[in-house]
């Protein structure tokens, strides 16, 4: 059964959220937690580069190149699905950099590594995103995969793709969470400010990735069939 809208207005909404949790995320780590860094005797300073990377490079391109088909339906099929690749190829680095940072700042701190179940969704969530790019660039970019082929996987594809997407969401607001507990365990105030601005981060992310969701499940135009067919299948 279709939605029956179209994915465009989701895809503003979804552009317009991003920019939002960009700003939020950044304010954050700048104006309250001090600022980032890759080398600092703060080494707080480090782990503000891992939120930075795993939203705005992360779960923010990867979202572009889960839209890119809805938002560029008339681009050549070819054009699109390269630039699919591509933004997928560039989160997928900077997500492996800000778990490299994040395990940085507890190596460098005596803290502990992958002790909590967000690390545990982490680690896995970037591996499957890894194996789904791979996946991917071999099934649909690489010549010589049989069409019959490529109409099979592609069901997969898209179901493993928003499957990996909905959990890469789900292990970010754990992620908000468990920072925002631990800050306001060493007296943060938990009506304060930044608890605030924290929690309203993460709404604004749960917003965001609803509208991408949408936006990947609407068709680009209501007189296509409904569902996942405006993605071509060659």
């Amino acid at each position: 059964m279709g939605l029956g809208v179209r994915a465009a207005p989701f895809t503003y909404v979804a552009h317009a959220l991003a920019v939002a949790a960009a700003a939020m995320v950044l304010f954050w780590c700048v104006h309250f937690r001090g600022g980032l860094a890759l080398e600092a005797t703060n080494k707080n300073l480090i782990f503000n580069v891992h939120p930075v990377l795993m939203l705005i490079g992360y779960i923010i391109l990867g979202s572009e190149a889960i839209m890119v088909y809805k938002v560029l339906p008339t681009w050549n099929h070819d054009t699109t699905k390269l630039i699919h690749l591509i933004l997928h190829a560039i989160a997928l680095v900077l997500g492996v950099v800000g778990i490299y940072c994040a395990f940085k700042f507890h190596n460098e701190s005596g803290i502990a590594n992958l002790y909590s179940l967000h690390s545990w969704l982490g680690i896995g969530t970037i591996s499957l995103y890894g194996i789904q790019w791979i996946f991917g660039f071999l099934a649909f970019f690489l010549p010589g995969a049989a069409p019959n082929v490529r109409r099979g996987a592609l069901p997969w594809h898209i179901l493993l793709g928003i499957f990996v997407y909905i959990l890469a969401l789900a292990t970010a607001e754990l992620g908000f969470l468990e920072k925002l507990t631990f800050l306001q365990s060493s007296g943060l105030d938990k009506y304060g400010p930044e608890a605030f601005l924290v929690n309203f981060t993460a709404l604004v992310v749960v917003l965001f990735g609803a509208s991408v969701v949408v936006a990947a499940i609407a068709p680009a135009r209501l007189e296509e069939p409904q569902g996942y067919a405006p993605i071509p299948e060659n």
